[in-house]
């Protein structure tokens, strides 16, 4: 069995929503996971921040907007009577539902369950569109075999356990069509993902049926090899380790979470991107394998922080990066790079919430210097220390670039460095030419 992945613009009208069987292989036993339609969670976020706010009148008014969007998309997508009648049904019962929490005391709690509407839009509306051209699905309600743990982190075990019996149930069909994003958390409360949102729960039912392969379909044609936003005749990456995959995402590869393709690699299940628009593309594989001996990709992360620390008590000294590392923990600041010498260590965050707490601490270690508005550009590809040459040839590229810090030797997959964000782009498109054009 195959997961299949549709995120929101593959979605995001009525004609895109019935373009899908041209992908989707009715014959063949397949999970079909969506996202909401374009557009419909930004809109369930607004309605979800009135109610919060405890502005009842501009919460029911979006509301109100989002409903009228959706009766025009039923009648687009369902023009048949009875199954018009039937997407009305729906909407009415989703969105009196959103309307009614205007009477209500309204919480985080209210707030999820409000978020989980739009995949459960998406997913029924098109379960009714398959019945109205006799196309035989299942719908399977992902808040029923989708949950969280205590640490918020997924429980696969009780997916495969809960899941498994309702496929046993329809094992004369073999199509199924399920929500992205939605889950029940260890209170049994409604909750979501976060993280990677749909693409983390088609990794993650890959996991719990050890599907055959996990296809994550967008709006590109899989993983390139630059930022098509910048620079100019960027391919699609054939194929990519777990790893380097990773590393592209956490590094700004937006097609991919850096994290929602974990489950799939530790049960070592294939991830296929996919372009929804030219479904014949041959988009990435993500395997375990790597091809060696090729530079990959380059991506660039914007909006990082630089500090460094540097006092005399480093030298010789041990339980030094500790402490240090300890403040970042504290204020639960994630750390991206990092480089030491014998009397300072430089290192990079992207989350600044809690900065002036974090320099007011590290300044009882010594002198802290703090540089904003720079980018980590991340070189991916066959970096191991038997390689020789790959590392002086990205080096090459960005010769007439200031570079604030290095980071090489972390990993076998990459080489990051820091620049101020106004070299960004001259960066990607010198080390495009230099890698290769």
């Amino acid at each position: 069995m195959k997961i299949l992945k549709f995120g929101g613009t593959s979605v995001g009208s009525p004609e895109r929503m019935t373009k899908l069987l041209d992908i989707i292989n009715p014959n063949e036993e397949q999970i079909v996971v969506l996202s909401a339609v374009s557009g419909t969670t930004n809109s369930l976020v607004e309605i979800a921040t009135h109610f919060l706010a405890g502005d009842k009148k501009k919460g029911s008014e979006a509301v109100e907007n989002l409903y009228q969007k959706y009766k025009t998309f039923v009648i687009e997508l369902l023009p048949a009577a009875e199954f018009q009648e039937q997407g009305n049904e729906v909407i009415d019962y989703h969105f009196n539902f959103l309307a009614g929490l205007a009477n209500d005391i309204f919480t985080s709690i209210e707030e999820k369950v409000v978020l989980a509407q739009g995949e459960l839009l998406s997913t029924t509306l098109y379960h009714i569109y398959l019945k109205s051209i006799g196309v035989p699905s299942v719908l399977l309600p992902a808040l029923d075999f989708m949950k969280t743990d205590e640490d918020n982190e997924p429980d696969i075990p009780f997916t495969t356990k809960h899941l498994m019996p309702l496929l046993e149930q329809h094992k004369d069909n073999k199509l199924f069509i399920t929500q992205g994003y939605i889950c029940r958390n260890s209170f049994g409360e409604v909750d979501n993902l976060r993280r990677g949102g749909s693409d983390y729960t088609a990794s993650l039912l890959g996991a719990a049926i050890m599907a055959e392969e996990v296809q994550i379909w967008t709006d590109i044609d899989g993983m390139h090899n630059n930022d098509p936003r910048i620079v100019k005749g960027t391919k699609p990456i054939a194929q990519l380790s777990f790893d380097e995959a990773a590393e592209l995402a956490y590094f700004g590869a937006k097609i991919l979470h850096p994290q929602s393709v974990f489950p799939a690699q530790k049960y070592k299940i294939p991830v296929r991107l996919l372009n929804t628009m030219e479904p014949s593309a041959a988009g990435t594989l993500i395997t375990h394998n790597s091809e060696k001996g090729k530079i990959k990709s380059i991506a660039a992360k914007d909006g990082i922080t630089a500090i460094r620390i540097q006092s005399s008590r480093m030298l010789l000294a041990y339980g030094f990066l500790r402490r240090v590392f300890e403040v970042f923990e504290r204020y639960k600041t994630p750390i991206d790079m990092i480089t030491t010498s014998e009397v300072a260590v430089s290192l990079t965050i992207d989350e600044t919430a809690h900065l002036p707490q974090i320099i007011e601490e590290l300044e009882s270690f010594g002198t802290v210097e703090v540089d904003t508005n720079h980018s980590i550009v991340c070189v991916v590809g066959d970096f191991g220390s038997e390689k020789h040459g790959f590392a002086s040839r990205v080096l090459e590229g960005l010769k007439h670039i200031p570079i604030r810090m290095i980071s090489y030797g972390g990993s076998n997959y990459n080489v990051s460095l820091l620049i101020l964000s106004e070299y960004k782009t001259e960066a990607l498109r010198s080390l495009h030419n230099r890698l290769f054009e």
